[in-house]
């Protein structure tokens, strides 16, 4: 029979006692990173009340203050036009005018909107009386899936106001004289609007004749 050594049996009771605070230890730590981590679940997303000017209607919403421009337009106002694509700022696919320069309503919040002129595709025109932009769109056109369009046509159109004013561009020659029309100059300034389908001719031939007419 084996002898019984005292201080074996002392090493092993050490261990185990060495192991499990340990291990408690661990446990409580992850426990602590955890909660501090991860946002409490009991927490109210803040609510707030916004006024916003859309196509020349008031409109009283009562809205999470995360939500962008882009949402509250479709998901609150419904007005679909205004399309969510990359959700990026890369597309342009949800371009709107806000008092008359263009903006990706998904970069935006609703509540810093409040107080200004919001024109959606759905302000600009109607099936039975089109925007001189939305009937070139369909003489040229300017569209295939479609998808990309609205976006299309309201940076169109607050594009020929920006030249009208005089605002040049990163390919604007002559910053002295009147900006001359050019296709570099349609190209560069509608680059923020991209058209999957390839239809850019078109579309260039749309804003032309646009173009041609009121400048």
């Amino acid at each position: 029979m084996a002898e019984f050594d005292p201080h074996r049996r002392k090493f092993i009771r050490n261990t185990a006692a060495s192991s499990g605070a340990i291990a408690i230890a661990k446990i409580g730590s992850e426990a602590e990173a955890k909660s501090v981590i991860q946002p409490s679940q009991s927490a109210e997303p803040s609510k707030v009340n916004v006024l916003l000017r859309v196509n020349g209607t008031e409109h009283q919403l009562l809205v999470d203050s995360r939500t962008t421009l882009l949402d509250a337009l479709r998901e609150r106002l419904h007005l679909t036009g205004t399309k969510k694509g990359c959700d990026q700022g890369q597309c342009g696919a949800c371009t709107v005018i806000v008092d008359g320069r263009r903006i990706a309503s998904c970069l935006t919040l609703a509540v810093m909107q409040e107080g200004h002129d919001i024109t959606t595709i759905e302000g600009l025109g109607t099936p039975n009386n089109l925007h001189p932009m939305q009937s070139a769109f369909i003489k040229h056109d300017g569209y295939q899936c479609g998808f990309c369009t609205p976006g299309q046509i309201c940076s169109a159109v607050a594009m020929l106001d920006e030249v009208k004013a005089g605002i040049p561009s990163h390919v604007t020659a002559n910053l002295t004289r009147p900006i001359k029309i050019s296709s570099d100059e349609f190209r560069e300034r509608m680059s923020g609007n991209l058209c999957r389908c390839g239809a850019y001719s078109n579309i260039q031939e749309a804003i032309a004749e646009v173009a041609g007419n009121k400048l």
